[in-house]
């Protein structure tokens, strides 16, 4: 955005439904890290690639053995993979700009969310949370998989017992949520105890616990885009913001450090100090009125602002707090339920994707301010009498010829140097995918002849070759020798034009066959025919 012409005393966040999408019934959204892409599950199994800056599908990736909605979305680092997980219990890795399958892995559970590692340009490892078993690190190569713990365990090693379906009581346990650090080093994991684990996933260790007061189940858990601010839906409708106080790279090294320091002989009283100089409470945002749960809550890309969509059925109420706490907005809707919401990487604007399938594009309502632009522009409520001044209409006014210019023309204009985008989260690539080429889609779909005939039969046929031959109705194979754009009833198959041949394109044949065009009688009356 450009910062000058907003109004400061405006927030900087949506206020109304700007467009929505349609296609299909969709389930899940993500856009990718510059916020150009979005990609969308759908409840056929396919996902679609949305061009943000013009709202139309650049690419549709359909696996043709998934037929089972789509749970969750994902991209990859650079934007040239995406990972869907699907109700049938799969994972497939596509390549975004072939449209390719990569790779496709079936797990023993749904899984609910999966996320790829997100230090990697081409990761080969992500983060499943399957519907009732405990997070898991998933090997895209190999398809191995690597179970997390959900509890601290009682060992003196710190290492994860090998039977990690149930709690230590043995009593089985629930939903659990997960997700990787800014770095990709650690995974955070919210468990139905009301703890909040830092695991090193590489040697599947617990390092860090952060107990949440009153111990509600934990249904989700999202990083800011920063990596400085953490997170957490409880049970107890609840959201709680915790500051990261680790650093954003080599946060596992530190941890390290930090454990060293901290001398405690029981295991879980060191995790627990260690978690306390981890993550601190900043903020609770909560509805004292209606006790609402909260459904797919998230930062904003700068992280200045949290949302929150309304869990009621019956309902599209998405909830906008700034980071101090307060209320800002309430978005209401169509009344519908809320499936999915995501907030754009770089603009203020949010995304909904309704029970319905559609996705709504909530926007900031701008109010024309013309003298944001320039500043000695003069709005006026009726007409007035204008007086030119004398040198107004000169080529160089005398106003202009008293300024004195600073700028030094001889000076070379550097139009090599790459700027940092100041919306850049973090390093800037080249090899960054932000747009897709567009691909013209046929009308109708035709078959083109292998090979050309006799250059008198191109003249005869004004159509062999051309993208408006048709097939044939019985056996499916290509005329070579149409009499007119509109073929007449012979007692037969009759065949039905899609679209009339320009007098340009004819032109335009008889050049390349270097010969005149001689169009017939029946072509030139075929404007008054009526199509059958």
């Amino acid at each position: 955005m450009n910062a000058p012409i907003i109004d400061p005393l405006q927030g900087d966040f949506p206020e109304v439904i700007e467009e929505y999408l349609e296609h299909g019934v969709m389930k899940c959204i993500a856009f990718n890290r510059r916020g150009t892409l979005l990609a969308a599950g759908c409840s056929d199994g396919s996902c679609v690639i949305w061009d943000f800056e013009t709202r139309g599908i650049a690419k549709e990736l359909r696996d043709k053995d998934c037929s089972a909605a789509i749970t969750s979305v994902c991209w990859s680092k650079y934007g040239h993979r995406i990972l869907v997980s699907a109700a049938d219990k799969s994972l497939t890795l596509w390549d975004v700009v072939s449209g390719e399958q990569i790779t496709r892995i079936v797990l023993q559970q749904t899984p609910l969310q999966a996320r790829l590692h997100p230090g990697s340009s081409l990761p080969s490892v992500c983060l499943a949370c399957p519907l009732s078993s405990a997070p898991m690190i998933v090997d895209l190569s190999t398809g191995s998989t690597t179970a997390l713990p959900v509890t601290v365990p009682d060992m003196g090693n710190g290492v994860a017992p090998h039977s990690r379906n149930k709690f230590p009581d043995g009593t089985p346990f629930t939903l659990t949520a997960a997700c990787f650090n800014k770095n990709g080093d650690l995974v955070y994991v919210g468990n139905s105890k009301g703890e909040i684990l830092i695991i090193d996933h590489k040697n599947v260790k617990v390092l860090a616990m952060i107990p949440i007061s009153g111990g509600a189940v934990i249904k989700n858990i999202v990083f800011s885009r920063n990596g400085q601010y953490l997170l957490a839906n409880s049970n107890d409708r609840i959201i709680r913001i915790y500051e990261n106080l680790l650093p954003l790279k080599d946060g596992l090294g530190a941890l390290g450090d930090l454990s060293k320091t901290i001398e405690e002989e029981d295991t879980v009283e060191k995790i627990k100090a260690v978690g306390s100089k981890c993550l601190v409470l900043f903020r609770e945002f909560q509805d004292l009125i209606t006790k609402m749960h909260w459904k797919a809550p998230c930062f904003s890309g700068d992280g200045e602002w949290v949302i929150a969509a309304s869990a009621s059925k019956g309902e599209h109420k998405i909830y906008i707090w700034d980071r101090a706490g307060h209320l800002v907005k309430i978005l209401e809707g169509p009344k519908e339920a809320v499936f999915d919401l995501a907030w754009h990487p770089v603009h203020p604007i949010i995304v909904s994707v309704s029970l319905t399938g559609l996705v709504y594009i909530w926007a900031k309502d701008y109010t024309e301010n013309w003298s944001a632009f320039a500043p000695d522009f003069k709005e006026l409520e009726e007409n007035e009498e204008y007086v030119e001044r004398e040198d107004e209409f000169d080529l160089m006014p005398e106003t202009e010829k008293v300024k004195e210019t600073d700028t030094n023309e001889d000076d070379e204009v550097d139009i090599v140097t790459v700027e940092k985008d100041p919306f850049s989260d973090s390093d800037m690539s080249q090899e960054e995918l932000c747009f897709l080429p567009a691909i013209p889609c046929p009308d109708v779909p035709e078959q083109q002849d292998k090979c050309v005939g006799s250059s008198s039969k191109l003249v005869d046929s004004n159509h062999s070759g051309s993208p408006f031959s048709e097939e044939n109705g019985q056996n499916g194979q290509a005329t070579n020798n149409a009499s007119s754009p509109l073929e007449e009833d012979t007692g037969g198959t009759r065949l039905k034009r899609k679209r009339k041949p320009s007098k340009k394109g004819l032109e335009l044949q008889a050049e390349k066959v270097k010969k005149p065009l001689k169009p017939s009688k029946t072509s030139d009356n075929v404007e008054g025919q009526k199509v059958q």
